[in-house]
């Protein structure tokens, strides 16, 4: 790993990409260019690709369709689906040209591919013919690898750009001027916030202890997963069911057979506590979930979380810190992904962001060990109380100290809790 970031540091950035395209090319050419014969639909933003790709498979499956998708969560091909085994949201140009031409082979009529700024930089998404580009949102992250929000920002653009039919954007981002500004044959948007003409407007929100109602077009949608940031990626996929001919009425069918998203909100127990996991590991995925689990009846809110290492968004460890201890009445601090850095002060930076503001250091909780970390969260739960396991969702690896253990914070949370039922 040392010696692959030293390469790059010495390598010219024309060489990178030189290698990165031709890496490109040769996926899609080994594997027949598999994305022209089949619909392609990229979700980039910040926040929400996994779950508005699943809700967009769910739709389209309305048409009869076969679908296919390629998520940081689960891996789907017709009726075929599994976790993401690869510790990635966009993996790499053979494994999605690989995906895509079984995809064909299936017999599926549309793929739906998460599409990251790092996989962007890299060429991931050349040689991908996207039918359809939807941006959910873009709030800072990864700036360290890009080297600023601008980089960022651009890269999640270049999408766009590759994309000349379809585009649906977030309208209440304040960065959807950016990519409205990308020419395409047709062009949706969608709010919670402004109603506009030839606008797909949510109103009438309301959230519960079982889901999130609200209401398009005077047709009222009752969905089973929690919070209100779902409202926002129920209208993406929506969009994207518009555009392929899907019916409103079939977009709600569709939408409310749909339980759970795996590793998003996650309710892995209900009574007589709730245990919920979701991959939340940004300041703003932060605010949200804190906000939306605040909606639920409950006595005591307890979290357990930490930070990835490997130098990625420092920043944001005292921020992360700062909104838990807003929300939380107990913290218990553990490894999330710490790579090659210091575990412990990667714990340093989060605390500090905790007690900042007067949280009560009896209520801190500093466990390395993340399975004996969710093991204490859970004993500390009572009657009522959430207990919030945040950072990892369904990925089913760790990195530490250069090696990938073997991960699942939902089994790992279903066997502590039999052994507390015993």
């Amino acid at each position: 790993m040392k010696i692959k970031k030293e390469i790059k540091k010495i390598t010219p950035v024309f060489l990178l990409n030189l290698y990165h395209y031709l890496l490109a090319f040769m996926g899609a050419f080994l594997h027949g260019f598999p994305s022209k014969k089949i619909l392609v639909i990229g979700i980039t933003g910040t926040k929400g690709k996994s779950t508005t790709a699943i809700l967009v498979g769910k739709i389209l499956e309305e048409t009869g369709s076969k679908i296919a998708w390629l998520t940081s969560a689960t891996i789907k091909i017709g009726e075929k689906e599994r976790l993401n085994p690869y510790h990635m949201t966009m993996p790499g140009r053979f494994t999605i040209q690989r995906f895509l031409k079984e995809s064909v082979k299936a017999g599926c009529k549309y793929a739906i591919l998460e599409v990251t700024s790092e996989g962007i930089k890299q060429y991931r998404h050349k040689f991908v013919d996207f039918n359809t580009a939807v941006f959910t949102n873009l709030k800072p992250e990864h700036i360290e690898a890009h080297g600023s929000f601008e980089n960022y920002r651009f890269c999640k653009g270049q999408l766009f750009k590759a994309t000349l039919k379809n585009h649906i954007i977030n309208f209440d981002d304040e960065n959807a001027g950016y990519f409205l500004q990308f020419p395409a044959e047709k062009k949706i948007t969608y709010s919670i916030k402004n109603s506009k003409p030839e606008m797909f407007f949510a109103c009438n929100i309301q959230e519960a202890r079982t889901g999130v109602s609200f209401s398009v077009n005077n047709i009222n949608f009752n969905l089973k997963l929690l919070g209100r940031f779902n409202v926002c990626n129920a209208l993406a996929a929506i969009c994207v069911g518009i555009l392929q001919g899907v019916s409103l009425e079939n977009c709600k069918k569709a939408l409310e057979e749909i339980k759970t998203i795996p590793g998003r909100m996650e309710v892995i127990m209900e009574s007589p506590f709730n245990v919920i996991i979701d991959l939340a590991h940004t300041p703003d995925s932060y605010e949200e979930l804190f906000k939306s689990v605040k909606n639920i009846p409950h006595n005591k809110i307890i979290s357990v979380f930490g930070s990835a290492g490997g130098g990625r968004d420092k920043w944001k460890r005292p921020i992360l810190g700062e909104i838990a201890a807003k929300f939380s009445d107990f913290i218990v601090l553990c490894n999330e992904d710490p790579y090659d850095e210091n575990p412990k002060q990667i714990l340093s930076e989060i605390k500090f962001g905790i007690l900042k503001n007067g949280f009560n250091q009896l209520n801190l909780y500093e466990i390395l060990n993340r399975r004996e970390a969710i093991k204490k969260g859970l004993e500390l739960a009572k009657e009522n109380d959430i207990v919030l396991i945040l950072g990892k969702g369904t990925e089913q690896l760790m990195m530490v100290s250069g090696r990938k253990i073997p991960w699942d914070d939902r089994q790992i949370a279903k066997e502590e809790i039999k052994k507390l039922r015993t």
